[in-house]
């Protein structure tokens, strides 16, 4: 019973995180001639009280490229609210078995792109979710950019998918940077793979990624390999209570390294004083807990945490002392369901950023959200 509850909930759990939606998924389906068709999508209010900094960001997450480290007060007492987290999207599926989904939201404040794809036995193009990506260690925060130290990009890029069972792997497009050149060029796709599956109380997942990392200026030019690695795990320990984490090791591919650097992803390598490009290596992780009060009430508490090794620019003569090294948060909300397809929560966050160079600051923010889906 245990086992059929927790995949029903690590399902929910990949519904949730595919359509971004903070309870559960539904839709609004219909046939047109041999076409199903669902239309989906939620109207959602963030509001955001930063106590003792000024960090929000649109769907007011908390920024910390933002955070004050000069050692002087920050700015406090600051108050701010939108809607630009809802989403709509559409889904169609042929009488072939041929299934479409494009999907958009209005983030930072006009209609973005989110999902565009079509899926035919395992074999997915267009853009999604990148394959080097997992929810299932991730910790519900109301903050759409949520903990540092998730699984894998968190983001969605073009690509070319092929899933067989628990298995998948896929072409990329990459993401990479460079510290001190701006004549960066990605000379072939990320290629990544990827399991996951659930077994009894336990559901897990595991991804490798490979990119080249390089630049040329049309005089000089140099590249690098860099990769990424990730586990990810949720156990469930009784009917009410689930535990999740997330683990990432990264050199070279700091992109991927969730929420390091200023605020999405440190350099991924740096070009020393003879022209050559050198990695840079990271690492970060999540914990969290998830209790189920019943009557659609719930409490989520996790950490987390990543740090960029820039030693190695240091010695060679980079300036980065102003770059983040290791940037953390604590989340904890209480999230309540009164009625079906209709979410309110308050959350506490605390944001801390350190920089090379020694200097720090850290935030305290509460938030609010309430999330009407259809």
């Amino acid at each position: 019973m245990q086992s059929n509850k927790l995949r029903m909930a690590i399902r929910a759990t990949a519904a949730v995180a595919v359509f971004g939606v903070a309870g559960q998924a539904s839709a609004v389906s219909f046939s047109a001639g041999d076409y199903d068709v669902s239309v989906y999508g939620y109207a959602r209010m963030n509001a955001s009280y930063d106590i003792d900094e000024d960090v929000a960001l649109s769907t007011r997450s908390g920024s910390y490229a933002d955070i004050n480290t000069s050692g002087t007060s920050g700015a406090d007492g600051h108050f701010g609210a939108d809607a630009v987290q809802s989403r709509l999207g559409f889904k169609t599926v042929s009488p072939e078995g041929v299934s479409v989904t494009v999907e958009g939201d209005f983030r930072p404040g006009n209609l973005r792109l989110r999902h565009a794809f079509g899926e035919y036995n395992g074999v997915l193009m267009g853009q999604t979710w990148s394959n080097f990506n997992s929810f299932v260690g991730n910790t519900s925060t109301l903050d759409f950019d949520s903990l540092p130290g998730l699984a894998g990009l968190q983001g969605r890029v073009a690509q070319a998918r092929y899933t067989t069972g628990p298995l998948s792997f896929s072409l990329e497009q990459p993401q990479s940077s460079i510290q001190n050149n701006t004549n960066e060029k990605d000379g072939m796709p990320a290629i990544t793979a990827r399991f996951e599956e659930s077994q009894g109380g336990l559901s897990y997942s595991a991804a490798l990624l490979a990119h080249q990392v390089g630049y040329d200026t049309g005089a000089t030019d140099d590249d690098a390999f860099g990769f990424a690695t990730f586990v990810a795990a949720k156990m469930a320990l009784t009917d009410m209570i689930t535990l999740q984490g997330t683990l990432t090791y990264t050199d070279g591919a700091n992109s991927y390294l969730y929420r390091s650097g200023e605020n999405f992803g440190a350099a991924s390598a740096y070009v020393d004083g003879s022209g050559s490009v050198e990695t840079i290596s990271g690492y970060g992780g999540s914990v969290g807990a998830g209790i189920n009060l019943g009557g659609g009430r719930s409490i989520n508490i996790g950490y987390g945490y990543v740090e960029v090794d820039w030693d190695d620019a240091v010695d060679d003569g980079v300036g980065v002392g102003g770059e983040s090294e290791k940037n953390q948060a604590v989340m904890a909300n209480y999230q309540w369901t009164p009625v079906k397809n209709v979410m309110m929560g308050v959350e506490y966050q605390f944001l801390k950023r350190e920089n090379v160079d020694g200097s720090d600051g850290d935030a305290n923010r509460i938030l609010f959200a309430a999330q009407y889906n259809f």
